[in-house]
């Protein structure tokens, strides 16, 4: 394999003549030894010194009857140029997946739509030979805009700009942008680069939409257009069908609008395909409900046509079974009913079957519309070994994560599926106690709704993954059990007075539970927003205390109406009580869809002008579509900015006044515990220090104080002196008092360039972080200028902001508009008073660097490993592209922020065949100092430089092109299960 791209596994190698004298230098040589040729494949791996044979006159061999090929990104060796003789490499790159239709599969492609196409059309004019007026597709009621409509088309529309985004949008955009250039939308970051097949012809749309632009609001118009459409079939489709009460009541549709935002804004909202099912699922139902209002099989086609697709978008579309099965006896009475009219003919079943199979497999089209059946098998074998691939007793892991305290169970998640359960829970109940049916609701409809929401969730616990983003698709589910419930509760379902109080309980409980979440979104999305790790407070005071005691006062009237039924005459009008009662659901609804658009809202308005997703989509307007990349500003040379002792050597300057502090005082700077800035936990493999790699291991050459640690970032030890407090010995107290340096703050703050001052620190030190305190030694930064009679005016002092990653290397930033004006001199002091010599403190001279932002400095052009995370926010780098099996060398690396990169570490790491299993291989990193602007000690995440180890000549790379047949196989990709994947 080329120095610059990754081997799949199956690859084979050759090392032919030549190699036995370079490769094996030990080895003596013998009269009549050719060379030394290693063969393998996937089913063996030989050895052989041709020429020689054993005693008994066989060739000397040795076999290997097992897959031992080796991951090849470049052959390298110690040995010079004329020792090798004509030693060779081949390797047989594996790039099954890089395919093209041939003609003859266009044509059957082509004929497999038309033959659809004509089916269907026979199968109209078989419904239609019963005489009966055909029926308008649209309805007028369509084209009528109501209040609902506007108040959900705003929030649409205003949560497209300002709301939050998917944790996978950066992966697919990814894998959609590189698919041009691959010829096939691979899973760019997992499973090996197998194709994204069966599932995922939503990509492949996405992938077209790059070729106009990759800014955020394009890329997700899909999903707004999803989410218009789903509305536009709950107001005339779904609301209509459920009854005369459900079609008239102004209660039911806000009901519906609210619940479907709310569940609709936290989950959908990005480019994941869970939009597009939920669409599918509600046209899958409508359909199958057209069929039997209208006793026709054309509309049944049409959704098994609708669930097809809907299951080839992701492995959720399951869901949509559900809505063929509730609906599946209706429909074979309206099949059987016909052919009865037509004197029961054999035939006659076969020519209305056939057409609802054939709209059933057209989906094979798209699915295997770029690759073979045999790729596609084999992309599903290597995604089920290395996993993750749970089974259903596995579902409740889903649920656990909704649970939780991390942005998969915000508070946000939690309430629209919590509330479909509730409203679940309701009409079964009022099914149960009416005797078959909810009053004032259509039976027919009401029961097949009810028996959707059952079976899905069943369904769903056959899906291979377990994440919190599949929810998304019970979004018109859960829009049409909420207008049944609304109904229920409001009208003659539930009459009794305690029984709605009771319901309005449940409802203050359940949205009290999920006020016991936080309000946390993924990456740059929480940007500003208020209470992203913990549940919300106000004064002190927790909201879901505040709302489950509303909940016990409901509680209350409701013990208290029970106890007082008895004795009522009469029923006297609604209470204002009863009626908030009865409305409980709507306002809680209404509440939460507020609180998810104020609090963003806020976010954006208190980030300004530091970044955040609404300014990056309103910059995308304007023409300016780099988002993230034109606010990250970056240090090019961090040496140069050192600033200069105002009087002795810069050796000598961080040492005026020293107590304690050595040239090699660092200690261990492995991270502490788990979370932002501490160890990896969750049994994933810990990330390297902050600052980069081991600068724990002492350097051969001392540096210009006589230091031997490594320093961070680039610095260089020959020009930047290091003092820290860490001892082996006794630890006493210790102290430091730098030289003043020189600083002109007017002259920087006139230089665009220039925004913030930069101490590069190690260990503990002492500060505040959201109003908890840490613990750690005494740091401080001293102003002062420099006056006319040669004297020091004291200006002032202030603590340096705390930037979490303790005790590894890390870049405190202050803003230049925090120091006093005037400022000419600074200084440092230090002060470590820890007995136990763990808050140890070590730090190098301050620096005034040139910052531009990293647009400029990456470029468009420069092949970028972008984590998976960080994709949406830098469309404009180039993510690295890969072909034929062979991929790019990137010459930077864009991470997240320290807690998402431990899950990207090990995501694209070797274990689950991402593109860190081979580029470690190739490339040693190195961070460059790097701030979001004006939010300066945000982690927003790291970019690193990435060199090669060696240099080496790219390989040569023949193509060869091949008409293969589409079950034609080739060697099984070495894959093994992912040990570190639990859902």
């Amino acid at each position: 394999m080329p120095p610059a791209s990754s081997a799949a596994p199956g690859t084979d190698t050759a090392i032919g003549p030549g190699a036995g004298a370079g490769l094996t230098p030990n080895i003596p040589q013998r009269p009549g030894c050719g060379a030394l040729v290693v063969h393998s494949s996937a089913t063996a791996t030989t050895a052989e010194l041709t020429g020689l044979n054993r005693a008994d006159g066989t060739p000397l061999r040795t076999k290997l009857d097992k897959d031992v090929r080796p991951q090849i990104v470049g052959v390298y060796t110690d040995l010079d140029r004329a020792r090798l003789g004509d030693a060779r490499l081949h390797a047989e790159i594996d790039s099954r997946f890089s395919s093209s239709p041939s003609a003859l599969k266009l044509a059957a492609m082509a004929g497999a739509a038309l033959c659809t196409l004509i089916a269907l059309v026979c199968l109209y004019f078989i419904d239609a030979a019963d005489g009966r007026r055909r029926r308008r597709f649209l309805p007028a009621r369509w084209w009528r805009i109501t209040l609902t409509d506007a108040v959900v088309l705003l929030v649409l529309g205003v949560w497209h700009v300002i709301g939050a985004n998917t944790s996978d949008d950066g992966y697919i955009l990814t894998m959609a942008r590189v698919s041009r250039f691959a010829g096939y939308t691979a899973n760019y970051y997992r499973w090996y680069g197998v194709a994204e097949a069966p599932f995922g012809w939503p990509y492949e749309l996405l992938a077209q939409m790059t070729r106009l632009t990759d800014a955020s609001l394009w890329m997700r118009a899909p999903a707004l257009l999803a989410a218009v459409l789903c509305w536009w079939v709950i107001s005339r489709e779904v609301l209509p069908r459920l009854g005369s009460r459900v079609r008239t009541s102004s209660a039911a549709r806000w009901t519906a609008a609210l619940v479907f935002l709310a569940m609709w804004l936290p989950y959908n909202n990005g480019l994941r395909p869970e939009p597009f099912i939920a669409l599918g699922a509600l046209l899958t139902w409508c359909s199958i409900e057209r069929a039997i209002a209208t006793r026709r099989l054309l509309p049944a086609a049409v959704a098994v046509l609708i669930a097809a697709f809907s299951l080839a978008a992701g492995p959720s579309g399951l869901i949509c079974l559900a809505a063929l099965f509730a609906g599946s006896r209706r429909v074979l009475a309206i099949l059987v009913t016909q052919v009865r009219a037509e004197s029961g003919r054999a035939l006659g079943h076969l020519a209305r079957i056939a057409p609802v199979l054939t709209a059933g497999t057209l989906v094979l089209t798209v699915v295997f519309a770029d690759q073979t059946f045999a790729s596609v098998m084999e992309a599903t074998r290597v995604r089920k070994l290395v996993g993750p691939n749970l089974s259903w007793p596995d579902e409740p892991t889903r649920w656990i994560s909704l649970l939780s305290l991390t942005p998969d169970g915000s508070l946000a998640r939690r309430f629209g599926v919590l509330a479909m359960l509730l409203c679940l829970a309701v009409c079964l109940a009022v099914v149960l106690r009416k005797g078959g049916r909810i009053p004032d609701t259509a039976r027919g409809p009401v029961a097949r709704v009810l028996g959707i929401a059952v079976m899905s969730l069943l369904l769903m616990a056959f899906t291979p993954t377990k994440w919190t983003h599949h929810f998304g698709v019970y979004a018109g589910l859960a829009a049409a059990l909420a207008a049944v419930t609304a109904v229920a509760v409001g009208g003659n379902g539930i009459r009794v007075r305690y029984l709605r109080s009771l319901f309005a309980a449940a409802v203050l409980f359940l949205v009290a539970f999920c006020f016991t979440g936080s309000n946390g979104w993924w990456y740059v999305s929480g940007y500003g927003v208020r209470w992203p790790d913990r549940a919300p407070l106000l004064g002190g005071i927790g909201i879901s205390t505040m709302i489950f005691a509303l909940g016990g006062l409901c509680l209350l009237v409701a013990a208290w109406q029970y106890y007082r039924e008895p004795y009522r005459e009469n029923a006297s009008a609604a209470r204002p009580f009863d009626r908030i009662a009865i409305r409980s659901l709507t306002v809680a609804a209404a509440a939460l869809v507020l609180f998810e658009v104020g609090t963003m809202a806020f976010a954006a308005w208190s980030q300004y002008p530091a970044y955040s997703v609404a300014l990056s989509n309103l910059r995308a307007l304007q023409g300016h579509p780099c988002a993230m990349a034109d606010d990250v500003l970056v240090e090019d040379k961090p040496e140069d900015s050192l600033l200069v002792p105002y009087t002795g050597t810069p050796a000598d300057g961080l040492a005026a006044d020293n107590s304690g502090f050595t040239a090699n005082g660092v200690g261990d700077l492995a991270p502490e515990g788990a979370g932002p800035g501490g160890g990896s936990g969750g049994g994933q493999r810990p990330t390297p220090p902050p600052g980069g790699g081991p600068a724990d291991k002492p350097k051969a050459d001392p540096g210009i104080n006589g230091s031997t640690v490594a320093l961070p970032y680039g610095l260089d030890p020959k020009r930047t002196p290091v003092l820290g407090s860490y001892t082996t010995a006794q630890p006493q107290p210790a102290h430091l008092t730098t030289q003043w340096y020189r600083m002109d703050l007017a002259a920087a703050q006139r230089d665009s360039t220039y925004h913030v001052l930069v101490l590069t620190v190690a260990g503990h030190i002492a500060g505040n972080d959201d109003g908890h305190s840490i613990d750690g030694a005494q740091l401080r930064l001293e102003f002062a200028r420099h006056t006319d009679d040669g004297t020091i005016q004291p200006l002032g002092d202030l603590t340096p902001p705390n930037v979490g990653g303790a005790p590894g290397w890390r870049n405190l930033p202050i803003a230049l508009d925090r120091i006093p004006a005037g400022t000419t001199l600074i200084r440092l002091v230090a002060r470590a008073d820890d007995p136990t010599g763990k808050q140890w403190l070590a730090l190098t001279p301050p620096r005034l660097p040139h910052l531009s932002t990293l647009d400029s400095v990456v470029g468009h052009d420069t092949p970028v490993l972008t984590d998976f995370h960080v994709g949406l926010a830098f469309p404009c780098q180039h993510p690295l592209d890969h072909r034929d099996g062979v991929a790019q060398l990137p010459t930077w690396r864009i991470l997240p922020d320290k807690l998402n990169s431990q899950v990207s570490e090990t995501w694209q790491g070797d274990s689950g065949g991402g593109p860190l299993g081979w580029s470690t291989l190739l490339l040693k990193s190195q961070p460059v100092p790097s701030y979001l602007d004006h939010d300066w000690t945000r982690d927003w995440g790291e970019l690193q430089r990435l060199t090669p180890y060696n240099d080496a000549p790219t390989a040569p790379v023949d193509v060869r092109v091949e008409n293969r047949w589409g079950w034609t196989d080739d060697s099984p990709i070495k894959a093994a299960s992912d040990p570190t994947q639990t859902h």
